[in-house]
């Protein structure tokens, strides 16, 4: 999926400066694609000048000024077309944590199970942000009400996928921590026996 796209996405939210999208991206299409701020303003000056957005300046008395960008119906048309392509294969995954994690037999199982723990806490954490984002869009509303009367369900419906996706994380994460713990508990008594048995060994040598 091209960056544009997401964007596009973004800004059926409603128009936006480039620092608007690049500090509410977290907020609108994070849990599905992530970009830095010079990829974002890059890719608007690509599309403003495809015609696919449309930049109106704003005047502003203590800040520069800021151009805010909206979708044109070119644009619009744009993601009516996007939505009826066949959408590519799922993304393959990368994740050095699990590359870490099909080491542990032969590494550093303590600094495995750290950074096991980071990925909840930052998991724990993007579930807090994408909870107060259900909030504010269900705005007192249950779900079904949402459902029936929004204007748009499309950003709930990909922020459950995001939050799921997180809840999952937490899960697996609970299980590996918990399997790596059973594990580093029997390494450990077995070097004690190991050792333990090193210094008889020695002792009697020793002895003779």
């Amino acid at each position: 999926m091209a960056l544009r796209n997401a964007l596009m996405a973004a800004l059926l939210e409603g128009e936006a400066s480039g620092y608007d999208l690049a500090k509410g991206f977290d907020a609108t299409v994070a849990n599905f694609w992530t970009a830095t701020p010079q990829q974002l303003y890059r890719e608007l000056e690509r599309m403003e000048a495809e015609e696919l957005v449309t930049a109106r300046v704003v005047e502003q008395e203590r800040r520069p000024n800021k151009r805010l960008f909206s979708l044109t119906e070119a644009g619009r048309e744009a993601v009516r077309a996007y939505t009826a392509e066949p959408p590519a294969r799922p993304a393959v995954v990368r994740d050095e944590l699990l590359v870490k994690v099909q080491c542990v037999d032969a590494g550093d199982i303590e600094a495995v199970r750290a950074a096991v723990a980071g990925r909840m806490d930052w998991a724990t954490a993007k579930l807090a942000r994408y909870e107060r984002i259900r909030r504010r869009l269900l705005a007192g509303r249950s779900e079904e009400a949402y459902f029936a009367e929004a204007e748009r369900i499309g950003p709930y419906l990909t922020l459950l996928r995001g939050m799921s996706f997180e809840r999952e994380n937490l899960r697996w994460g609970e299980l590996a921590l918990r399997r790596l713990e059973e594990r580093a508990a029997v390494h450990g008594h077995q070097g004690e026996h190991v050792r333990a048995q090193q210094g008889e060994d020695a002792h009697g040598q020793q002895g003779e």
